[in-house]
């Protein structure tokens, strides 16, 4: 399966077709016919959902979608966290929404690095019937009734620092969650991949048809750090023949420690593995950024082995690792270390101490959003506020 799950990648991303393998080619059919089935159930939900026969619910605290039009590697859970964090330093209380895909990764992630913090994490596929869950259980406050029917985003403002009542949604990966209503639709674009052939599903690696833009509030670029230039105009020239007044962000991951797998209160600083031999073993949608972090670094070498996004490691995988280790080892005489990112370490920890007596590392990253052509982060927030306010004093969101 993962070998397919390869191979079906390489297809989506590949603009000439003469490039892939025969297998691959063969494949095409199939996956046309396919991906034609699935427009079609797209568009069915689509007229279900506008005309009514699907039900939208409307939650009774603001609902901020997080979400992409492609599978993975889009920065959409760092974007969840840089929220939750805006929402609770603004002194209210957010219920994060996360469908708790392939075993949960994401939110354990999320719920590790926010801890301390008011947020909570709500998990499962029925997100309606877990926020009801989540506000029976902790109480919401509404942010636009205790400041004159505008929301209220101030942390010195008391009637907001309740802890314990939900004054906020932020809806993780929430652009095709359709049954929930929300407030303002934030579409992160993975800017090292975009929108490969520009198919949908399976066929490339759209989830909905780039029209679909239309219903952004915001577009986020993320690994901009590592696009060029002339890429990033072409980007936001393709964004803005869909929506002409589409505001544009561009953000980046940044290292700042490693930990050791086998001990998670421990924290090693980057220079730790400088000169160091590096194995990258990653099942994330964008293994290039990481692998490119782990080189400027300044280790000495670095090899790589890709899984597809939210795969879950198995004993033949270790095995795999163990020999390529065993090559890395022979070759230059010293001892590798593997290093993989913290959602492959919440997908399954204990898989991964079966390395032992080789070191594990995991690295710690944190979102930034850059300033770039007069966009910084302090402006990205005045722009959620006041788009917050523009839309809930409007018609809901779809």
């Amino acid at each position: 399966m993962e070998k397919l799950r390869v191979l079906v990648n390489e297809i989506a991303y590949s603009r000439d077709h003469t490039k892939l393998s025969n297998l691959q080619r063969s494949l095409i059919p199939v996956l046309s016919f396919a991906s034609s089935l699935y427009r079609l159930a797209l568009s069915f939900r689509h007229c279900f959902y506008h005309f009514g026969l699907f039900r939208k619910h409307r939650l009774p605290v603001p609902v901020i979608s997080v979400g992409n039009l492609t599978w993975g590697g889009n920065g959409k859970t760092p974007m969840v966290e840089f929220i939750a964090r805006w929402l609770s330093d603004s002194g209210i209380s957010p219920l994060i929404l996360t469908r708790g895909y392939a075993g949960g990764d994401e939110a354990r992630m999320l719920e590790r690095h926010l801890f301390g913090t008011p947020a909570k994490i709500g998990v499962g596929a029925n997100r309606a019937a877990i926020a009801a869950c989540c506000f029976e259980r902790y109480g919401y406050i509404d942010p636009r009734s205790s400041c004159d029917h505008k929301l209220c985003l101030d942390k010195n403002v008391e009637s907001q620092l309740n802890s314990e009542k939900i004054g906020a949604v932020i809806l993780d990966d929430g652009m095709q969650h359709w049954s929930l209503q929300r407030d303002l639709e934030i579409v992160m674009v993975n800017g090292l991949m975009l929108w490969g052939n520009r198919q949908l599903l399976p066929l490339g690696p759209l989830r909905e048809p780039l029209t679909a833009l239309r219903r952004a509030d915001v577009a986020v670029i993320h690994h901009s750090d590592l696009v060029s230039e002339q890429n990033l105009k072409d980007v936001e020239l393709m964004m803005r023949d869909v929506k002409e007044s589409l505001p544009i962000f561009y953000t980046r991951m940044t290292p700042s420690h490693f930990f050791e797998v086998a001990n998670i209160n421990s924290e090693l600083p980057l220079e730790a593995l400088s000169d160091a031999i590096i194995l990258c073993v990653s099942a994330i949608g964008s293994a290039n950024a990481f692998v490119n972090a782990m080189e400027k670094i300044g280790a000495s070498y670095v090899d790589r082995l890709d899984f597809s996004d939210h795969h879950v490691f198995q004993a033949t995988d270790v095995e795999m690792i163990i020999r390529r280790l065993g090559e890395l080892e022979e070759k230059f005489g010293s001892q590798p270390v593997i290093v993989v990112t913290e959602k492959d370490y919440d997908r399954d920890s204990e898989i991964l101490k079966r390395l032992h007596p080789f070191k594990v590392l995991a690295l710690c990253s944190v979102l930034q959003i850059l300033s770039h052509k007069g966009c910084t982060e302090n402006g990205f927030r005045k722009l959620l506020e006041e788009l917050l306010r523009v839309n809930l004093a409007g018609p809901n969101k779809s």
